[in-house]
C-alpha cells in the first residue's frame, strides 16, 4: 500500500482524498489544512486525519478540531503528496518535498517547470513513470488533451483551433465574478490554454482563445480540427464510445446545457454532482473533408481527479498506462460511452 498524503483540501483536494480511499493500493496518511473553517470540521466528521503549520496549531486546538500533527510530519510519513494547494503555494512547498525526499503530484495551477513532466494519462502515462514530480495539467487542458488524443487515434491531427468559454468561479466561490459580462481572458491570443497543451503535445500545431461567462457550473469548449486525411463522423462517433473518460450526450435527447448536465448527475446520485468525464455533445461532431468540429462540457471540479490518481501510480510505477486507468475508472465509477 502506497502511503499518499493531501497538501490542501479545497475543491480538488477534498475530491482527491475520497478517490485515494477507494484505490486499492493506496492509503491516506491524511489532509492538510491552514485554517479551522468549514471544510476541516467535515474532514474531521469524515475520520481523516488533518495536520496544520506549526502556526495554526493554537487555532485548530482553540476550534476544538483534533489534529494528527503538523504538516511536515505528514510529509515525513508518506510516500508521495498529492500538493492540491491554491496556485504558487504548491511551488514554495516543493523545498519541503525535496527536503524529505519525496515525491510529489503538483495541480495545473502551478508553472510547468515546478514538475519534470506534465500528465494526461491518456495521453503520456509512460513519460512519467518513475518521475520524482508530476504536474496534472488543468481542467481545461485535461478536456483539451483527452479529446485531441482521441482524434488522433482517428487520422493524425494537423492543427487545432479552439475557443473556451469558462466558468468564472466553482460554486462554493462567492466572492468571485463577473456577474454581468463576459471577460476576455486574456485579451492576447493564444490563451494559456493552448500553450498547456504544449507541455505534453510539444509539436501540437494548436491556438486557443477564451472568455469567462458568469457561471459556475461547467467549462465548454468548441473545437475545430484539421486533420491529415478525411473523416467520417460515424468513425469519431465510434471511437469517443470506446474510449474511457469521454461519454457522448445522445442526439436528440434534448439535453443542450451544463445546467441539464448537472442535473442529469444529481439524479444518477453522483457524489457531489461530479462528472469527471469530457462531455461531448453528439450532435455538435461535424465533419467537412479533413475538418472536424465538435463541442463539449467540462466539470472543472472533478475531472481532473482519476488523472491525479494515475499520475500517483506512474510516479510509483505501480501499474502499466492500461491497467492504471482501469482500476481508476473501475473504483470511480467512470464510463465511456454515453451519458445516459
Amino acid at each position: 500500500m502506497i502511503k499518499v498524503s493531501l497538501n490542501g483540501y479545497g475543491t480538488i483536494g477534498k475530491r482527491v482524498a475520497n478517490a485515494i480511499i477507494l484505490q486499492p493500493d493506496m492509503e491516506l496518511v491524511g489532509i492538510a489544512k491552514t485554517s479551522p473553517n468549514y471544510e476541516a470540521l467535515v474532514a474531521q466528521k469524515l475520520g481523516y486525519r488533518i495536520f496544520v503549520p506549526e502556526n495554526s496549531v493554537k487555532s485548530f486546538e482553540e476550534s476544538g478540531i483534533k489534529i494528527a500533527g503538523t504538516i511536515e510530519d505528514m510529509i515525513k510519513e508518506s510516500d508521495i503528496v498529492v500538493d492540491t494547494t491554491p496556485n504558487g503555494v504548491g511551488a514554495k512547498y516543493k523545498e519541503t518535498y525535496q527536503k524529505f525526499s519525496k515525491k510529489a503530484i503538483f495541480q495545473g495551477g502551478e508553472k510547468a517547470n515546478v514538475a519534470e513532466v506534465s500528465f494526461s494519462a491518456l495521453c503520456n502515462y509512460d513519460e512519467a513513470i518513475n518521475k520524482q514530480y508530476i504536474r496534472v495539467v488543468s481542467c481545461n487542458t485535461t478536456a483539451l488533451l483527452r479529446t485531441i488524443c482521441t482524434i488522433n487515434s482517428v487520422s493524425k491531427i494537423e492543427k487545432v483551433r479552439a475557443t473556451i468559454v469558462r466558468r468564472a468561479a466553482d460554486p462554493k466561490e462567492v466572492k468571485k465574478g463577473p456577474i454581468n459580462s463576459l471577460v476576455a481572458d486574456p485579451v492576447s491570443v493564444p490563451s494559456h490554454h493552448a500553450k498547456d497543451v504544449n507541455t505534453v503535445l510539444k509539436d501540437l500545431d494548436i491556438v486557443s482563445m477564451a472568455v469567462i461567462a458568469p457561471t459556475t457550473l461547467m467549462h465548454v469548449h468548441l473545437l475545430n480540427i484539421t486533420l491529415k486525411t478525411a473523416v467520417s463522423r460515424e468513425d469519431v462517433i465510434s471511437k469517443i464510445l470506446e474510449t474511457p473518460r469521454l461519454v457522448l450526450v445522445r442526439g436528440k435527447s434534448e439535453i443542450t446545457s451544463t445546467a441539464e448536465i448537472i442535473e442529469v448527475a444529481r439524479d444518477l446520485g453522483k457524489l457531489r454532482n461530479d462528472i469527471p468525464e469530457v462531455v461531448i455533445f453528439e450532435d455538435s461532431i461535424y465533419t467537412k473533408g479533413n475538418e472536424l468540429f465538435l463541442m463539449y462540457a467540462v466539470h472543472q471540479e472533478s475531472i481532473v481527479v482519476p488523472e491525479n490518481i494515475d499520475a500517483i501510480r506512474a510516479s510509483m510505477n505501480l501499474a502499466s498506462k492500461n491497467e492504471s486507468i482501469r482500476i481508476t475508472n473501475a473504483t470511480l465509477n467512470i464510463k465511456g460511452g454515453y451519458l445516459i
